[in-house]
């Protein structure tokens, strides 16, 4: 039986090893797409990792990078992967799950106010296993592995001040989509807008909505503050995750050796990434304070009250979402280990 550091010895020994190319006349072309500007962490993250690929595959794959929805925004790229026009994206879970409800496994009010641990025990365990499979075979895709991490979604907003959830009552709510969102904003009295604005800063400032549902970094990366952002409640309720995948036609071109090597160097990789991406949102939290938007993050134990309300709905928020019975009973084995 090989033991975990035997595993890791393996891994390194696999990435180390000069890769022998093949006799491929020319380069395999990669396209890539994300609709996050070049300095968004997840941006970021997939520029590293296809300059690695390329390195190690010796040039046998030539990926390129269109960042800033430049070929797609990532409400298309899906399409765009089994229609051939790029070979590799990393979508929202809350976009995934257009296509397969369960990927947006984490709205469920079970992760409200939960650490990064909990979530992370879910995608990354059965739970996340069952849905790959799912979003595999019915998208026509492969998943190279683990789950990128976007940062947890808080409350901001721009003219009430946000001392306790309470405040919400009444607000007008953006979010950016999916039952999860719109059910929280109901739960605690606000009115959710799910129309997508074209310009987020824009509809802030002119007051087409009140508040919004979203991360610190995507509200410092927009410079939420000169739209009059002004008040944030940090409940961390729920973590939002990016699904890398890779075009079927894509990957049954490659080689086998081709094809381990982009798993092995994600695996490589992607706990390196998570990190960052949570730096990303700590250095946000930093910067939207030092803009003068004040920031509320409510206790622990009102976090697990509210949580606890809020599972006597979960069943009702389950079926809605169209989260299958089998995933919801394994998110809840996961869940039950932390408590």
């Amino acid at each position: 039986m090989t033991t975990p550091i035997g595993r890791r010895l393996l891994l390194a020994s696999a990435l180390t090893a000069p890769y022998i190319r093949t006799a491929r006349a020319d380069p395999v072309q990669m396209r890539v797409s994300v609709d996050t500007p070049p300095g968004h962490g997840r941006t970021v993250s997939i520029a590293d990792f296809l300059k690695k690929l390329e390195a190690a595959s010796r040039g046998e794959i030539s990926p390129r990078l269109f960042h800033s929805g430049e070929l797609f925004a990532d409400r298309d790229v899906i399409k765009a992967l089994s229609l051939g026009q790029i070979e590799m994206a990393a979508p929202g879970t809350w976009l995934v799950a257009a296509y397969v409800p369960d990927a947006d496994l984490a709205q469920l009010p079970v992760f409200y106010g939960q650490s990064i641990d909990v979530t992370h025990h879910a995608i990354d365990g059965v739970p996340g296993e069952l849905v790959n499979e799912q979003i595999s075979r019915k998208l026509r895709v492969t998943i190279p592995g683990r789950w990128m991490d976007l940062g947890f979604f808080n409350w901001y907003s721009a003219r009430k001040p946000l001392n306790t959830l309470a405040d919400l009552r009444g607000l007008r709510i953006h979010n950016a989509g999916g039952f999860g969102q719109l059910w929280r904003a109901q739960f605690f009295g606000g009115l959710p807008s799910i129309a997508a604005s074209s310009d987020l800063p824009l509809a802030l400032s002119e007051g087409v909505f009140d508040a919004l549902q979203s991360t610190n970094e995507s509200c410092a990366s927009a410079r939420l503050w000169d739209a009059g952002l002004h008040f944030g409640l940090i409940d961390h309720q729920n973590m939002g995750d990016y699904i890398p995948m890779i075009s079927e036609a894509f990957w049954s071109s490659l080689t086998p050796a081709l094809r381990t090597l982009i798993t092995d160097l994600w695996a490589a990789n992607i706990a390196l990434y998570r990190a960052n991406l949570a730096s990303v949102q700590d250095r946000a939290e930093t910067t939207l304070r030092a803009h003068n938007v004040r920031l509320v993050s409510p206790g622990l134990e009102e976090l697990a009250e509210q949580r606890d309300r809020m599972m006597l709905g979960q069943d009702q928020v389950a079926h809605e979402m169209r989260i299958s019975p089998a995933i919801l009973a394994r998110v809840m084995d996961v869940a039950a280990a932390f408590n």
